[in-house]
């Protein structure tokens, strides 16, 4: 079967665990059986030995894929220029992310109103507020700037703090490029194997994929029972209409800019998108971003050079949380906003993406 054909079928049949273990999980909270609901809740730790597994391989494939992504390239100033590129085009989908939403889901929660026309505050929500704005301790430029450099990569590793890891694994991949044949190539070769082994381990790992989604969600459709279709259900459903208008929009920009084919590409994520819902990591979600940047025909040299970046600094999601966010809480406590602090709001949703992150699954915005 082609690989693509494969990935396809595969990104199909985790859409299809997703909706069924849904809809399941919410017949089981509707019953009211204890019974049914003590077997679903059973079952999760067969979804999280999953997340733990994809999240496993992680750290090796950031390692292997961009080291072997900057020293192949025989130019250092050819990494400059993918560098500057990423950059820019990492600042723009960032931009994207914040603003587009910023404007369209104003009018989406027009059409839509929160039901009962706001909720007071509980009391004292206003002085708790004041109390945790007061006590933040703001982290300056030179302090976060110092964060930078690692001083024990193995620990930067282990606490997941991966702007700081592929710094240095950038660094050794641009000694490794400068080093002399009899230094690089072996270095090249053992990671480049690495990064071949590990892919297999994550094709092993993703083939579970179906299962594992219907193990994630059946229990957590069961907990959340009625609370689906209340105040939750009204974020969830605002933050996915919101991630919607910008995938939309980002479609039509891969096919014009990337020269692939919409269906192509939406064929060669589908696994990826369903992997990252089930989770809520995009850096879990790594393994199969490199499996779909293989299935669209991306150099190894590119892909491994930009998609470690992408998980740790580039997340456009966090634009769209932030800003539904902010709505969903003006509309249930009945707050005005303008859109002047939706435009604060978006800002600051695109400088936030600077902060070295850690390494954990935040639920809509990791």
């Amino acid at each position: 079967m082609p690989p693509m054909t494969r990935r396809g079928s595969d990104g199909v049949a985790v859409l299809v665990a997703l909706v069924v273990g849904l809809a399941l999980g919410a017949l089981i909270a509707a019953s009211g059986n204890a019974r049914l609901a003590q077997l679903a809740t059973a079952i999760q730790p067969i979804g999280t030995l999953w997340v733990n597994a994809i999240r496993m391989t992680v750290i090796p494939l950031v390692v292997s894929l961009l080291i072997t992504g900057v020293a192949s390239v025989a130019d250092l100033r050819t990494v400059g220029r993918l560098g500057g590129r990423t950059l820019v085009v990492f600042a723009s989908l960032l931009a994207m992310g914040a603003l587009v939403p910023a404007v369209t889901m104003p009018f989406v929660t027009a059409l839509f109103p929160w039901p009962d026309g706001g909720i007071p505050l509980p009391p004292g929500a206003a002085e708790a507020a004041q109390q945790v704005r007061s006590s933040g301790t703001p982290v300056g430029v030179v302090e976060w700037f110092t964060t930078l450099i690692p001083p024990n990569p193995v620990e930067a590793a282990a606490s997941g703090n991966m702007v700081s890891l592929i710094v240095f694994v950038f660094l050794l991949a641009l000694a490794t490029a400068r080093s002399a044949p009899e230094s690089r190539e072996p270095l090249v070769r053992f990671f480049k194997a690495l990064g071949e082994v590990m892919l297999l381990l994550v094709g092993w790992i993703i083939t579970l994929a179906p299962i594992a989604v219907f193990a994630l969600v059946l229990p957590l459709a069961v907990q959340g029972g009625g609370a689906l279709v209340g105040a939750v259900g009204y974020y969830i459903a605002s933050f996915a209409i919101g991630s919607a208008i910008v995938v939309a929009l980002l479609y039509p920009i891969v096919a014009s800019l990337g020269g692939i084919g919409i269906g192509r590409f939406a064929r060669a994520v589908l696994p990826t998108q369903m992997i990252g819902i089930s989770c809520s990591s995009s850096i879990a979600s790594l393994p199969a971003m490199v499996s779909s940047a293989d299935a669209l025909g991306i150099p190894a040299r590119v892909s491994g050079f930009v998609l470690p970046l992408a998980v740790s600094v580039f997340k456009p999601a966090a634009g769209v949380a932030w800003v539904v966010g902010v709505l969903f809480v003006s509309r249930v406590y009945g707050i005005e906003i303008g859109a002047r602090e939706l435009g604060i709001v978006a800002a600051a949703a695109v400088l936030s993406r600077s902060r070295p992150p850690a390494f954990h699954a935040v639920p809509f915005s990791s």
